[in-house]
């Protein structure tokens, strides 16, 4: 299958970008070793796709919602099936299609920019001086200007890995290369992290052995990876990814905070794990029921690492009972002076 189609339009939104940034006065010349027309194209491809798929990631959210909302009745079944995995699995799949949840839901925004990322991937590749020039709807002036633009000094198509004959052919410096290279992959394995773990911290771990896998697998396995792989991206394609990322964690921040993630009964913090719901205070020596503070939700802050203050439960003051006096100490009558009760009469 030919994927002609998605070069064609990822270049197509690149190319409208950067010939917006020429109009309003933007020079294709660098400036501190950066062609900025082109970078800020790769930037606003991002804001591109990001608008169009907010309508996704609004559904990716309530489908969280409704799982979370799932993890009392999804722990009462693995409970109620503990050993027998074929029937929990069944049980487990007529309750979200009864609930109409979606576990899959959560990687849904990310499988539909996967092709975005091929398409910008290929296309920053084939910006190598000697290929053909107007492939993909681009015309010579414009390829000519793609395949010189830096960033800091570095082609925006190289990368970690380029081979001595593929820098050559840029002109790029290896050493400035992999130095600049090295810098944007940890970046954009720290950004990568941190919007899994915005978004956990928000909703909790999952208690469906499946969504709880597939968290594990977005908070450490991606990053990881992307050690690795990330040789192999041109520079463009990093910073693609680092801005989507940075878009990624406002967006969350801000939908978090506008619509708060409700509270599951019985835990009060949400990255917490599930527990049964609090038995009734006992009461204590005098009578009273005692007062158990509760641990609040995590509220605030980019990651809910601030919590809220905790108030002390007001004691009631207890009324102080008299000592007995020392052996050997005078007897004090604390009625002394009252008068005596009359004697009846006879």
């Amino acid at each position: 299958m030919s994927l002609d189609w998605i070069y064609t339009a990822i270049s197509w939104i690149l190319l409208r970008w950067h010939a917006l940034w020429d109009a309003i006065g933007i020079p294709d010349d660098k400036v501190l070793g950066t062609n900025w027309s082109w970078v800020l194209a790769i930037i606003f491809l991002v804001v591109t796709l990001r608008v169009i798929l907010f309508p996704v990631f609004v559904k990716q959210i309530k489908s969280q919602r409704a799982m979370q909302s799932l993890q009392p009745k999804i722990k009462e079944l693995q409970n109620k099936h503990k050993g027998d995995r074929e029937t929990l699995q069944k049980e487990m799949m007529e309750l979200y299609k009864t609930e109409k949840a979606n576990p899959l839901m959560g990687c849904l925004p990310m499988v539909l920019q996967i092709p975005v990322f091929i398409g910008l991937f290929h296309t920053l590749r084939h910006l190598v001086p000697g290929r053909n020039a107007t492939l993909y709807g681009w015309s010579e002036a414009q390829f000519e200007s793609a395949t010189q633009a830096h960033l800091f000094g570095v082609p925006l198509p190289s990368q970690f890995g380029s081979s001595p004959a593929q820098l050559a052919s840029l002109g790029a410096n290896g050493t400035h290369v992999k130095i600049l290279a090295a810098v944007l992959v940890l970046i954009m394995m720290v950004t990568t992290y941190a919007t899994s773990r915005q978004m956990i911290l928000k909703t909790g771990w999952a208690e469906d052995p499946q969504q709880k896998m597939i968290q594990r697998l977005m908070l450490y396995g991606i990053p990881l990876s992307l050690l690795v792989s990330g040789s192999l991206f041109p520079i463009g394609v990093i910073i693609y990814w680092v801005t989507n990322n940075l878009f990624t964690l406002s967006q969350q921040q801000w939908v978090l905070r506008k619509f708060p993630p409700p509270q599951v009964a019985g835990r009060a913090n949400p990255s917490a794990p599930l527990r049964p719901a609090a038995a009734p205070a006992k009461p204590g020596a005098n009578g009273s029921a005692k007062n158990t503070p509760v641990q609040p939700p995590r509220t605030g802050g980019l990651f809910g690492r601030k919590a809220a203050a905790i108030q002390e439960p007001e004691v009631p003051a207890v009324e102080t009972k008299a000592l007995a006096p020392k052996p050997g100490a005078k007897p004090v009558n604390p009625k002394k002076g009252a008068r005596p009760a009359s004697k009846p009469k006879g």
